[in-house]
């Protein structure tokens, strides 16, 4: 996991997006002094304003119909009820938690120091900007069952939240099936 970074506001280290009932919409998790360039692993979680309850009632809002949210919601519930000093606290014990619930290995390791030129460099790769281009790499366009699905037709890459409120332990085998890892 990349530890020597800098935090890069409007990126998906502390955003993902989810389909609602209004069409896509973006879940930020707000970091103090987001403005400035600091190493990612000091990128404080700012509670100044409610954006875990927020997150939490929009979630519900938007997946409580779809047939796997009332199976999951106990595992992600607590993320939006804890506090986590740091934004890789934060992001990692997620990961865990999505990795258990696609029953995935889940490891890796922390890296200790910024390397410049990484072949292939894949952190600026997965980013929202590029998510709308045509040669982003990681488009996820095979269509599944969304709940929203009527009014906006499938919608791609949204949070893995999506995946599993609809999909529920199809959603490994729907990875395997249609990633270009």
């Amino acid at each position: 996991m990349e530890y020597c970074e800098h935090f890069q506001k409007q990126s998906f280290r502390n955003r993902t997006h989810i389909l609602t009932g209004n069409g896509v919409q973006s879940l930020s998790i707000p970091v103090i002094n987001g403005n400035k360039e600091f190493p990612i692993v000091d990128a404080r979680i700012d509670y100044r304003t409610f954006w875990q309850r927020d997150h939490w009632r929009t979630i519900v809002s938007a997946y409580n119909n779809s047939p796997y949210f009332l199976y999951y919601q106990d595992a992600f519930k607590p993320f939006y009820e804890q506090h986590y000093t740091y934004l890789m606290e934060y992001n990692e014990s997620l990961l865990k938690v999505v990795c258990q619930l696609l029953q995935a290995p889940c490891s890796w390791t922390r890296t200790s120091d910024y390397e410049r030129y990484l072949q292939p460099d894949l952190r600026q790769l997965i980013h929202p900007k590029r998510q709308s281009r045509d040669d982003y790499p990681y488009r996820l366009t095979e269509p599944y069952a969304q709940v929203f699905s009527d009014r906006f037709g499938f919608t791609p890459n949204l949070s893995i939240l999506d995946l599993l409120f609809n999909e529920g332990p199809q959603a490994a085998t729907y990875l395997k099936n249609h990633c270009r890892f």
